[in-house]
């Protein structure tokens, strides 16, 4: 499984439907709007390289996406709240 997370820059005043539009794709787990040099981050998750470029090519094709750029997640970290999330759902099933 690839985890990746997928910056964009959009026309101005597109924001919103583009961001709605990408958080509807399949493999996007989320996708929010932010403010800096891109406008829209997505966290994407595929099963193999071949389908994040099958995503990139087709969310490259939405009108008004000027540009994208894709980090690869080498390595993640939970936090701590998630962290004690995930040890109370363990206890609750071992009860």
């Amino acid at each position: 499984m690839i985890k990746a997370y997928v910056l964009f820059k959009v026309n101005s005043g597109t924001e919103k439907d583009v961001c709605k539009k990408i958080a509807d794709l399949d493999n996007v787990l989320d996708a929010s709007i932010i403010y800096g040099e891109y406008d829209i981050i997505a966290r994407v998750v595929v099963p193999e390289l071949p389908k994040l470029n099958e995503f990139l090519d087709n969310v490259r094709n939405i009108p008004s996406v000027i540009l994208t750029s894709t980090m690869i997640v080498a390595q993640e970290y939970k936090g701590k709240n998630k962290r004690e999330e995930l040890n109370a759902r363990i206890k609750r099933k071992q009860s």
